[in-house]
């Protein structure tokens, strides 16, 4: 019998019908002497004409022969034929084998290297018995699906060796974690220097003839366009994975109270009308884009109205820890930026387990959790009013507004900006 409370009252209850059918079947013989023969004597029939490629047939043998034991123990001495015997619940004690789930999750353990000893003791703690644990674990090894997976580690541990070299060489400059601040470059230097040398840089002349940097305000937004709806994301305190889960926190508002509510509101993330809003392709934002002057080197005027993005919210919002799929340039206009940026090298030390995501907080990061991460160097600059900062392919980056924050984007670079990826999908690591 097992010690789980749930089986152990179906137990009971199983029990506790097989001794009233007991009863009722000593009643009924001694009104009707016979009676119980008649039934066994037709259970017989009845099992004997069941085929034998019934579904489940093992287990309506069980069903007859527990039938013919209540029926025998109802009337002592009577000659049963012989059946399968009925399956038994396991003794007291016994355990139950180590699930699949399981399995998965000493095979994805050890490929991270986690010790056998820290792997039994996460097991036993969740009611694993530490026999069969230790059995599993040392049984892995020896698995042919994990031995291949170790093979095909080796392969990724290869690259992972030369894209850590790289970015060894790379941090080898002597400004290396230093963001460049500077003019705009001209277009080819831009383009050999930024763009396919994949350095971050701030430029700080681009917004000179920018009606926007005379014009946008929080204000500025309410009275021209405060009647038109905006997507912003809203709720975003309560869950810790909410970029991740940016579709479940989307909301239409009018924008006129929005602006309010971020004036009114203080320093949160909970709130924030971010570049997923489209609100630059409705026809009602077009004299945002008017207020936009000459672009950075490699930009394409035609494309701007395709591949712009403002963005809105109050200080305290933060963007965390991920890359974007294309090469952006991002003004700010009111309010300051911190950008920390790791190298898209260093992604291996980032647990990269979903999509485009990092789970850890550059802020405040998790080192026993993420010990990689304690390897990696950090980029940090500020962006002020006026400054636009150049992000290159595939760089990580976290962003914290520091004030109420109004912010473009764009990325109609005059060159290719299409790229594919093959992101993971893991979201139980």
């Amino acid at each position: 019998m097992s010690a789980d409370p749930a089986e152990w009252t179906q137990n009971a209850q199983v029990g506790a019908m097989a001794y009233l059918l007991h009863s009722l079947l000593q009643e009924a013989e001694r009104r009707n002497r016979g009676f119980i023969d008649k039934v066994i004597e037709g259970a017989v029939d009845d099992h004997k004409g069941i085929p034998a490629g019934t579904p489940n047939k093992p287990f309506v043998d069980a069903v007859f022969a527990e039938t013919l034991q209540i029926l025998r123990r109802s009337q002592a001495g009577l000659e049963l034929p012989e059946l399968p015997p009925a399956p038994r619940p396991r003794e007291l004690g016994a355990q139950a084998p180590v699930s699949d789930d399981w399995l998965q999750w000493i095979a994805e353990n050890r490929l991270r290297e986690c010790t056998p000893d820290s792997m039994l003791s996460t097991m036993t703690a969740a009611g694993i018995d530490a026999a069969q644990a230790k059995a599993a674990i040392a049984r892995m090894e020896s698995d042919p699906a994990f031995r291949a997976a170790r093979r095909m580690q080796k392969v990724e541990r290869k690259l992972e060796t030369v894209v850590a070299n790289l970015q060894k060489l790379w941090a080898s400059a002597p400004r290396y974690g230093v963001v460049e601040k500077r003019k705009s470059p001209s277009r080819d230097e831009f383009v050999e220097r930024y763009v396919r040398g994949c350095r971050p840089v701030v430029l700080t002349d681009v917004t000179k003839d920018w009606g926007a940097m005379k014009r946008w305000s929080p204000e500025d937004l309410k009275r021209r366009f405060g009647h038109l709806d905006v997507e912003i994301q809203d709720g975003r305190n309560a869950d810790p994975n909410y970029e991740e889960n940016k579709l479940e926190h989307r909301r239409i508002v009018q924008l006129g109270p929005f602006v309010d509510r971020v004036l009114a509101g203080g320093p949160t993330n909970d709130y924030y009308l971010t570049a997923n809003n489209e609100a630059l392709r409705s026809p009602g934002f077009a004299p945002l884009l008017d207020d936009i002057g000459r672009l950075p080197p490699a930009c394409d005027r035609s494309q701007l109205g395709h591949r712009s993005s403002f963005w809105f919210g109050p200080a305290g919002t933060t963007t965390p820890l991920h890359h974007d799929t294309l090469m952006l340039f991002h003004t700010q206009v009111v309010g300051r930026k911190r950008w920390r940026l790791v190298s898209p090298l260093e992604t291996p030390k980032l647990y990269n387990y979903n999509g485009v995501f990092s789970p850890v907080d550059v802020e405040n990061p998790d080192l026993a959790r993420y010990p990689l991460f304690g390897e990696v160097q950090v980029l940090d600059v500020v962006v002020e009013p006026g400054e636009t900062m150049f992000l290159p392919l595939a760089w990580w980056h976290q962003v914290l507004s520091m004030d109420i924050s109004l912010s473009f984007s764009y990325s109609n670079l005059d060159l290719p900006n299409d790229f594919s990826y093959q992101n993971p999908d893991i979201r139980n690591w």
